[in-house]
């Protein structure tokens, strides 16, 4: 951290312990007494004190307390009905554009302003990051606690927007505490050592490139591994191969991002991979001219549980192409965007599914998510805007006539019974 960060935070870790003497002792015992003693707005100094207090008590507590508290806050810490009443009369009566701004301060729910208090509390965004992960823990069983992670994803958007993250180039100079994190937020391909780490960043042919927030300055949000090759790659193993022939990037074409990974499960939902493969792009172009190609090399995660639920055979030879291809272009949800998660993440980006390739991951865990197979997504800049307005706004797959062929195979093989969707 900055030299300037470390005088902010040792300012507030100060104001926090000046605070504490002053509210004395007399805390309710209730945490969500104590957050409404929060709400009721005090000094910098208490407010500061009781909002560190506060994420200390949770950290505390355990697990059905902590899910007892998220409840409460989600159900009982909704907008001020007196308040948002009186405005509502107000934006009736005028029709005036300050009431209408009025109206929407008074109908924001008091949990949203829970969440911005306790982030004065020194050293606040773990706590919160770590509170929204128990939050996620319980969502899908808890229909209830859908209120309180909107406020969270409202305001970790706004919090981790593009403008507050710094992109760094993770090399082998890098500090050994967040190489060791890279290692361990590594969710794609499994790095093995310390050897296989070096291999990964410290290589000419080799980058990895992360996003950080000044409020976790050690700890990576998401990162990226780019290999430069010379032609885009049909498998994964030559690239991660222990004893591979090193590529003068000065003879590299292509750019492979093979592996992206999101560090920090408190901000599922919120999306800066855009971001990153774009100013990866950025980077790359600058560094090496001779790079005109961006690809990916993606797993396909979802294929082989779609598969079973959709009740189809498990394919064999040329077969599996023709249904990968079905999957990836073809199977939606209900929104009509791509059941699988790797595919909405790239054709959001304005990728195009360019090839699909078999036999490609031959890991356990490639052969078990979809049979090895792995494809590559193209992100060409003169067609990148266009791709992905036609898939935000009409779910359009974009892919290349190779895929729109095997997707031919896989209709007709349908047909005649060999294939269902």
């Amino acid at each position: 951290m900055a030299a300037g960060g470390l005088r902010l935070a040792d300012m507030l870790a100060r104001i926090a312990e000046t605070g504490r003497s002053l509210i004395g002792a007399e805390e309710p015992q209730s945490l969500i007494e104590r957050a409404r003693v929060i709400l009721g707005g005090e000094g910098e100094v208490s407010g500061t004190a009781r909002a560190r207090g506060f994420l200390d008590a949770y950290r505390a507590l355990d697990h059905e307390a902590r899910l007892d508290f998220l409840r409460q806050a989600s159900t009982g810490l909704g907008a001020d009905p007196a308040a948002l009443k009186a405005a509502i009369e107000r934006y009736e009566a005028s029709g005036e554009d300050i009431d209408a701004r009025a109206l929407h301060l008074a109908a924001e729910p008091r949990s949203q302003e829970l969440i911005r208090r306790l982030n004065r509390a020194p050293g606040a965004m773990p706590d919160l990051l770590a509170m929204r992960e128990d939050l996620l823990r319980h969502l899908r069983e808890d229909p209830a606690l859908a209120a309180l992670d909107e406020d969270f994803r409202h305001l970790f958007s706004s919090w981790f927007n593009r403008g507050f993250l710094e992109l760094r180039r993770i090399d082998w100079n890098t500090p050994a505490a967040i190489l060791e994190k890279i290692i361990r937020y590594e969710a794609v391909h499994e790095i093995r050592d310390w050897s296989d780490l070096r291999r990964r960043v410290a290589a000419p042919d080799r980058q990895l490139y992360a996003f950080f927030h000044p409020a976790l300055p050690g700890e990576p949000l998401i990162f990226v591994e780019v290999a430069l090759t010379a032609d885009i790659p049909a498998a994964i193993e030559p690239i991660l191969a222990a004893g591979r022939e090193t590529l003068d990037p000065a003879k590299a074409r292509t750019a492979v991002f093979y592996s992206i990974s999101n560090c920090q499960n408190g901000l599922r939902g919120v999306s800066f991979g855009n971001f990153l493969i774009k100013q990866v792009v950025e980077e790359l172009s600058a560094e090496f001219p001779s790079v005109e190609t961006f690809v990916t090399l993606s797993p396909v995660p979802g294929l082989r549980g779609w598969s079973v639920r959709e009740g189809i055979e498990e394919p064999s030879g040329d077969a599996l192409g023709p249904l990968a291809a079905r999957y990836l272009v073809e199977a939606k949800r209900p929104g009509g965007a791509p059941v699988d998660a790797v595919a909405r993440f790239h054709l959001g980006n304005g990728a195009r599914l360019e090839r699909i390739n078999l036999d490609a991951d031959r890991s356990e865990r490639g052969q078990s998510q979809g049979w090895g197979v792995m494809v590559n997504y193209l992100y060409d800049l003169r067609d990148i805007e266009k791709n992905h307005e036609a898939f935000a706004e009409s779910g359009v797959v974009a892919h290349s006539a190779a895929v729109r062929r095997l997707v031919k195979q896989a209709a007709q093989a349908g047909q005649a019974g060999g294939v269902r969707a």
